[in-house]
């Protein structure tokens, strides 16, 4: 009899210990899917913030190429109005030495500004993403 006592008693015991193992071990399961789905949603939410900001600086660049094409446009129309009332070969050639002189200067101008345009949108662009690896790596250290 006390044998039987003792092994229900040890069947007990192991029932009440595996019951609060397996319910810490999905507790912890459950801790840790929720930070997943929170580390992936904060994830998600820089790629989108990444994406618009792409999205922007394209606008802005688009903007701004399209500006400028007007610009040559009348300057080009500008031009040719003026070499059409030249009266001689070398005013013509005063002309269009004058006109390309600026055309080069107005290009490289401009090219200077749709760089830094170009540089802010990408830095712009990558600072979600920056933000989200950062995390991740000081996450990953903390655990070691």
């Amino acid at each position: 009899m006390a044998a039987a006592e003792a092994a229900k008693s040890t069947v007990e015991q192991f029932t009440a210990a595996s019951n609060v193992a397996f319910k810490e071990g999905v507790e912890k399961s459950l801790a840790a899917l929720n930070e997943l789905n929170t580390h992936s949603k904060k994830n998600l939410e820089a790629m989108v913030a990444s994406a618009t900001a792409s999205a922007k600086g394209a606008e802005a660049l688009g903007a701004q190429a399209m500006a400028f094409s007007k610009a040559v446009f009348d300057n080009q129309v500008t031009a040719a109005k003026s070499l059409a009332g030249a009266k001689s070969v070398q005013e013509v050639v005063e002309l269009q030495t004058a006109f390309a002189k600026s055309a080069l200067e107005t290009y490289m101008a401009e090219f200077a500004k749709m760089s830094e345009t170009v540089s802010a949108s990408v830095k712009e662009s990558m600072k979600p993403l920056n933000e989200r690896v950062t995390a991740t790596v000081e996450k990953f250290q903390a655990v070691r």
